[in-house]
């Protein structure tokens, strides 16, 4: 019982930060349409070469991976509100079908940008950017393999890790903004380190929880986000 009130307190916190993070995500999205567009100015600290120049020379590969963001962005937190799971069914699975369809091509456009385009942070972010890429795209299939054998508790368990690894990029941003104010190293040398961070945490975070709130012998199931 007592593990149980625990869960849903920091499920409420989690709630809190998934939402937070979500619209970063699609804020990311936004500010980088308005800069390829030519609406707004990019972002070029310290006078330095601005950071959306390669996106804007390779406008088809970054709408390619960005316009499926918004949509996880969007349709990721529904997955996982049992609610809807519970009264709309076929909403769930529809959303997740489109979910899914989004994530497998962030997933591997991913892959794809790091020898199309120049990564800021050079062969350390284009490192860590296509292991958990590929790290992602597996969490996914794993997924959708578990829920067409209905395995729904190993399909939970597969796609908080997916979602956990797609809401990174979100996670990444303010660490950056910590490495701006106070490391004094320039974006050259700290993106790749900021994008490894950020993704060891959620994924250190996601197995946390998925181990934290899994089913056991005598439980009663406790999960409340997904």
């Amino acid at each position: 019982m007592e593990h149980a009130k625990a869960v849903k307190r920091v499920s409420r916190l989690l709630w809190i930060l998934v939402f937070i993070l979500a619209a970063i995500g699609i804020g990311m999205v936004v500010r980088r349409t308005l800069v390829i567009a030519g609406l707004i100015p990019s972002f070029s600290p310290g006078g330095g070469p601005p950071f959306d120049t390669s996106f804007s020379k390779h406008p088809v590969i970054t709408f390619v991976h960005m316009l499926p963001g918004v949509l996880f962005m969007i349709l990721g937190p529904l997955q996982f509100m049992p609610g809807i799971r519970a009264r709309h069914i076929r909403l769930h699975r529809w959303s997740g079908r489109v979910f899914l369809v989004s994530a497998y091509i962030i997933g591997l456009s991913a892959i794809c940008m790091p020898f199309i385009m120049l990564p800021i942070g050079g062969v350390n972010e284009a490192a860590g950017s296509i292991l958990f890429a590929i790290f992602f795209l597996v969490a996914l299939s794993k997924a959708w393999w578990h829920i067409l054998r209905k395995e729904t508790a190993l399909h939970r368990e597969w796609m908080i890790r997916a979602f956990a690894i797609g809401l990174a990029v979100a996670t990444i941003r303010p660490i950056m903004v910590l490495f701006f104010a106070f490391s004094g190293l320039t974006p050259q040398v700290f993106f790749g380190t900021a994008f490894w961070i950020g993704f060891t945490i959620h994924l250190i975070a996601a197995e946390v929880w998925v181990n934290w709130t899994r089913s056991r012998p005598g439980r009663a199931s406790d999960q409340t986000l997904y």
